[in-house]
């Protein structure tokens, strides 16, 4: 059984009991989280598409922790000019795991 969730803006294909990495959330760490945004759940080849989310149907996750994502580096230049210019971002995300489909 999967389902594909909207969380903070992104789409995931999640299923119980996996680890999924989303842009930082406001939630603590170790506290419950609910998404309703469910778009898509297939159960066991029975497959229920929402338009555009699903009535009734949440996917329970957990905070594990919060952390910040490997560096990006950005290089930008221009040929002859004599302009180069080198930025380096890290995304803040969260670690959730996924506890529960729950379809009505």
């Amino acid at each position: 059984m999967y389902a594909i969730v909207e969380i903070a803006g992104q789409q995931f294909k999640v299923s119980k009991d996996q680890k999924v990495y989303v842009h930082r959330l406001p939630n603590a760490e170790d506290e419950k989280v609910t998404f309703s945004n469910v778009l898509l759940i297939d159960n066991n080849g029975a497959v229920t598409v929402g338009a555009p989310a699903i009535n009734g149907a949440s996917v329970e996750a957990k905070v594990l922790k919060h952390l910040k994502g490997d560096k990006v580096l950005v290089f930008k230049k221009k040929r002859r000019k004599g302009y180069k210019v080198k930025n380096g971002h890290r995304q803040y995300l969260t670690q959730i795991v996924i506890e529960n489909i729950v379809v009505k």
